[in-house]
């Protein structure tokens, strides 16, 4: 009974495993090795490292995700340590949350109109008499956008990190004589770094193929390899060429979340 069970609740699982993870991964891959003339072919991945405009895209696409996961994380941890502080910490945490629960088109459309030259930014630079600039369409407005995005799920990991630290650890650092500074350096942060490993694995990884921002923020001046993707599944048609950036990306993914794992904590990331 016991084993019918577990196979009963292992079931949904699986097959949610199967049909949304598997099979489109394994599609990809299989897709992947096929031309425009649906032939089995090699091409596509000599074609990849052998591009230079390929190579220039893949160290663009890691460059911004890189920059964006910076900005990110120094907001977030001082933000996320600010809000574990607060005595109604739950209800700033909501106030965090809340603008992941808006669709991220709408967000990209309402900082178009923040950032174009009758927007507010600009009103407000004509206010203190700077003049209007050219913010929208810029590699700035692109990862200021993005790391807007990405923060909440920065916050969320970092905050679960310190709200799992146990507080006698820090009382005991101040006991012995260390400062506030020398506590959080050698206490609070090395014991929450696996809160920050989790929130790097939260916003690099999908940074990594960003492609709709690029459009309408960075309009097509930021070109990543989201956007070469978005290219040949609905302009080129290509759907092989853009499979096998799929995959590079996907083999990309795995190797940073090998690099930003735990090993040393058996019970994995906090909560």
């Amino acid at each position: 009974m016991t084993n019918r069970k577990n196979w009963g609740y292992f079931l949904p699982y699986g097959l949610w495993l199967a049909l949304f993870v598997i099979a489109p991964v394994a599609l990809i891959v299989y897709q992947s090795f096929f031309n425009l003339d649906h032939q089995l072919t090699l091409n596509n991945y000599a074609t990849y490292f052998q591009s230079g405009m390929y190579l220039k895209m893949t160290a663009n696409s890691i460059w911004y995700a890189l920059l964006i996961t910076l900005f990110t994380g120094l907001i977030s941890y001082p933000t996320a340590y600010v809000l574990h502080q607060l005595k109604h910490r739950q209800f700033w945490l909501l106030l965090v949350i809340l603008p992941t629960w808006i669709n991220i088109l709408l967000k990209a459309y309402a900082f178009i109109g923040i950032f174009s030259q009758a927007g507010m930014a600009n009103n407000f630079l004509r206010f203190i008499g700077i003049g209007p600039h050219q913010l929208l369409f810029t590699n700035a407005s692109f990862i200021f956008v993005a790391t807007y995005i990405q923060i909440p799920f920065m916050i969320l990991p970092i905050y679960n990190a310190l709200d799992d630290l146990n507080p006698a650890y820090v009382n005991a650092s101040l006991d012995l004589g260390a400062t506030r500074w020398q506590t959080f350096r050698r206490v609070i942060f090395p014991l929450t770094l696996p809160g920050v490993k989790a929130g790097v694995q939260a916003v690099f990884i999908p940074s990594l193929s960003l492609f709709m921002l690029t459009r309408l923020i960075g309009g097509n001046k930021v070109i990543t390899l989201g956007t070469a993707i978005e290219e040949h599944f609905l302009t080129t048609m290509n759907w092989g060429m853009g499979s096998t950036i799929g995959v590079i990306l996907i083999l990309a993914m795995i190797i940073v979340m090998q690099l930003t794992n735990d090993h040393d904590q058996p019970g994995g990331f906090p909560r």
